[in-house]
């Protein structure tokens, strides 16, 4: 988050609505999806020009324009004009360090949401911005990279499957907002399995590298909570219904979504508590291994003590010492000696100190 914050300093005295590109910097060309269909027909192409996006922007069928890149200002500037999207809501586009939100602009409805994706390499949480907009028969969709996460929902698209061909625009942004977090889920999953892992590690060797291992995760959902707490009040208003755009029959869907969202935030909730829960134990752990190291060497040093104190007592340099000439001197003192190390282990080992 504080690359993007560092980023903002672009934008520093231009004016509102002023289009800057503030996120990862890319090199590869902007790829546009056209997906357009009803019941009986259906039609997919790749868009050459921004200027073919004007033939779809009337048409009867329904239409998702689908823009995998943002990197490229004026390409995101052509699809505003063309679809009369207000210079505000292409900034923020543009921006993607925003958090979850939704704006109503009448003629059409505008949502920020986060992809969030687990990288296996890294074994960390990722994110990807992705705006969404629903028209009365067209939606667009605005990706930072090209993903797989629609890929299920094309495919139902292409094939005619469920009812997604049936339904109105308003029924395919509900099954974008869904893939979307749907795909939390799998996240939680990967995330839940790498917390169970580190638990046992925990529990048999706590190391530096566990501790670096928690305080990852312990970033990683505190990531995913700022992600997903805003998205409950965007779904929460879509669901609701106050906007003509979205038809009673899609608000029941809405509201599974919507259930869906609160139990995601109710695991992210759990699972940081656990996190919590388990710097806990590790300084528990750590500090049981320094006691029984302290406790280790407190019993050498009293075993240590009567045994220095009668080799104290033969060092000293007196004249006369009935001992000191005495021949089995030498072996009788080491024998107590050693008897009486024996007997303070076997004390020792008895009371369980050892």
């Amino acid at each position: 988050m504080s690359k993007y914050i560092g980023q903002e300093s672009k934008k520093a005295g231009l004016s509102p609505g002023t289009l800057v590109h503030i996120g990862e910097e890319r090199k590869e060309e902007i790829k546009i999806t056209l997906f357009e269909y009803h019941e009986q027909s259906f039609q997919e192409k790749q868009i050459e020009t921004v200027d073919e996006c004007e033939l779809y922007k009337d048409s009867p069928a329904v239409t998702w324009i689908n823009v995998d890149g943002i990197h490229q200002v004026e390409v995101i500037e052509k699809i505003g004009k063309c679809f009369g999207l207000h210079p505000l809501l292409l900034e923020d586009i543009l921006n993607t360090g925003h958090r979850p939100k939704m704006e109503d602009f009448g003629d059409y409805i505008y949502i920020i949401l986060k992809m969030l994706f687990f990288d296996s390499k890294s074994k960390s949480v990722v994110t990807e911005q992705i705006s969404i907009i629903l028209g009365p028969n067209y939606v667009l969709s605005f990706q930072e990279r090209e993903g797989e996460i629609f890929n299920q929902l094309k495919e139902r698209i292409r094939c005619g499957l469920g009812r997604i061909r049936k339904m109105g625009a308003d029924y395919l942004f509900y099954a974008l907002v869904d893939s979307i977090v749907d795909n939390y889920f799998v996240v939680l999953e990967e995330l839940g399995e790498k917390i169970e892992f580190l638990e046992e590690r925990l529990v048999t060797n706590p190391s530096p590298v566990t501790l670096k291992s928690i305080h990852r995760l312990k970033t990683d959902m505190l990531f995913l909570s700022k992600s997903v707490w805003p998205l409950r009040e965007v779904i929460g208003v879509l669901e609701r219904g106050d906007t003509p755009l979205i038809k009673e029959s899609t608000g029941i869907y809405l509201r599974d979504v919507y259930d869906h969202t609160i139990q995601v935030i109710d695991t992210i909730e759990t699972y940081r508590d656990m996190i919590t829960g388990m710097l806990d134990i590790y300084l528990s752990s750590i500090n049981n291994k320094i006691s029984e190291i302290m406790k280790v060497l407190t019993v050498i040093t009293t075993i240590f003590i009567p045994l220095t104190f009668i080799a104290g007592v033969y060092g000293m340099n007196f004249a006369y010492m009935p001992e000191l000439r005495w021949r089995w001197g030498y072996p009788v003192v080491l024998s107590v000696m050693i008897i009486i190390g024996v007997l303070m282990g076997v004390y020792f080992k008895r009371r369980k100190w050892l």
